[in-house]
């Protein structure tokens, strides 16, 4: 994690923004618990609208980039965030994406200039077209989720969480292919409780850890866009059975509700992948105890402002 924030501002000062932390009180989220202080880690503020820009920077930055430039299959975030660092590079992307993904990131993957592929129902349809363009073009293959500089550059958030706020007494993070749950779990290790959220409708860790490793998913609902992973990766599986601590499932009705109590009461404009933690919080799925401080990372941005008139 030192080494790819120090390449990040080696290479592309600024790019990859510190992002603000939030400290407030409980009763302003809602929670009755006396004492808990949540931290809101407001990474949706991120240059590329997700989490997603560290991990596929430090990609690229760690990285000869071939003439063919990059390439990504993605639901939408790490596209972007791809998109966005080869732009800034000054190298072609590619990017593919499942039909399920949204129009809203769709334009905003034009708009930096990257060749987009639309095809398949899910993720893992995007990825094995990706995976077959990669073998005759030679591009840079970027994964999403699943290789050591993504899960590195996802943990530079929790380096700046610690320099910024201290250690807090629990991090709830939610998880897609488990770049970011992993690269939390790595650099918090057991000082800090780390909880993995997800979907009911794309439990991809959760089953894992039933089944005692990855497995495939069907996967669906309100947030498989930027959650729609069938399988865990294979490296934050690994990292997960060392230092995560629970793993909780959320409906889509609950997501939704903190979606929009977000917009509502703090005016944050997030997709329904960032608002897990607060529906965690907000459902009693994870019950802090008093005095907790409770860190929520607010992941994504990159939603279509016509979805939250509720």
């Amino acid at each position: 994690m030192d080494s790819a924030a120090a390449r990040f501002e080696a290479r592309v000062p600024g790019f990859v923004r510190r992002t603000p932390l939030w400290k407030l009180p409980g009763r302003a989220l809602g929670i009755a618990v006396p004492g808990v202080e949540v931290w809101l880690k407001l990474e949706h503020l991120q240059v590329s609208g997700s989490f997603k820009a560290r991990g596929m920077t430090n990609r690229l930055l760690a990285n000869e980039i071939p003439a063919a430039g990059a390439i990504v299959a993605s639901g939408g975030n790490a596209g972007i965030a791809t998109a966005a660092a080869a732009q800034a590079l000054g190298v072609p992307c590619e990017v593919f994406l499942p039909t399920v993904s949204s129009e809203a990131k769709r334009a905003r993957l034009r708009a930096l200039g990257a060749n987009v592929v639309v095809g398949g129902d899910v993720y893992a349809d995007a990825l094995a077209a990706c995976l077959a363009r990669q073998r005759e073009s030679g591009a840079l293959l970027t994964h999403a989720y699943d290789q050591p500089e993504v899960v590195a550059g996802a943990g530079t958030l929790g380096r700046e969480i610690e320099q910024e706020g201290g250690l807090p007494d629990s991090v709830l993070v939610s998880v897609g292919g488990g770049g970011l749950i992993g690269g939390l779990a790595a650099w918090f290790e057991q000082r800090s409780r780390v909880v993995a959220l997800e979907p009911e409708r794309a439990p991809t860790l959760y089953r894992a850890r039933e089944a005692g490793a990855p497995v495939d998913v069907e996967v669906s609902g309100i947030a498989a866009d930027a959650l729609g992973a069938r399988r865990v990766g294979g490296l934050s599986w690994g990292i997960t059975q060392r230092h995560l601590h629970d793993a909780l499932l959320l409906s889509d009705d609950a997501i939704r509700a903190a979606q929009l109590w977000l917009w509502n009461e703090l005016k944050l404009a997030v997709e329904p992948a960032a608002a897990l933690p607060l529906a965690a919080l907000h459902t009693g799925r994870y019950q802090p105890g008093e005095g907790e401080k409770v860190c929520l990372i607010v992941c994504g941005a990159n939603v279509d402002p016509a979805t939250l008139a509720g």
